[in-house]
């Protein structure tokens, strides 16, 4: 019966990204430019869609929230690798706020697994709303070049989400999932809540 109620199809969605991790890898580290960029805009897709799915289908878990923010660490991994097997020349003069971008994700991601012992799954809107906007960025990177203005948008809104989501990780005393905002995470604590979800 639990592994009835972890089969669900956004829970599939985000396991086929799983999935989809060492096949993706596989083709940025061996050249394939083409096939890496039509199977990695396919993972940014189906990452909006999983969360979409679980929400019209009242499907959402704990254990899909975990398995989602996993799957969405591995996305980030392959666009990085990605960006640097193809497009690290168009980067090169934006390395100081790229580098930020990326430095800030990893605190993140580090603060989480030294505070709480696993990867974080608050799914913020303001980190939900920065994947799309990364999702578009790197499709139209792959499909037509580097588009400044638009790296810069993404960039100044991936570093504010980051820097909120580091600010709510500091505040909590577990992780939990949908968050949402600092806004809602400081409503909650002058209303009493403490728990962990």
């Amino acid at each position: 019966m639990q592994l009835r109620k972890k089969i669900t199809i956004p829970n599939i969605v985000s396991f086929y990204r799983l999935l989809a991790f060492p096949v993706i890898l596989y083709l940025a580290l061996t050249g394939y430019k083409q096939a890496f960029a039509v199977l990695i805009v396919i993972n940014l897709v189906t990452d909006v869609l999983d969360g979409m799915l679980a929400r019209m289908l009242n499907q959402k878990t704990e254990f899909g929230a975990r398995i989602d923010s996993i799957a969405d660490m591995g996305t980030y991994f392959l666009v990085f690798v990605g960006i640097w097997m193809f497009k690290r020349e168009e980067f090169a003069p934006h390395i100081v706020s790229f580098s930020i971008f990326i430095g800030l994700l990893l605190v993140s991601l580090g603060l989480s697994l030294v505070k709480f012992g696993r990867f974080p799954s608050l799914h913020l809107y303001s980190w939900k709303i920065g994947g799309y906007i990364q999702g578009t960025f790197f499709g139209v990177l792959f499909a037509f070049g580097f588009y400044t203005p638009f790296y810069y948008f993404m960039i100044i809104w991936g570093i504010l989400a980051f820097l909120e989501h580091i600010a709510i990780q500091l505040i909590i005393p577990e992780m939990r999932s949908n968050a949402k905002g600092i806004y809602w995470v400081l409503k909650d604590k002058r209303g009493g809540r403490n728990d962990g979800g």
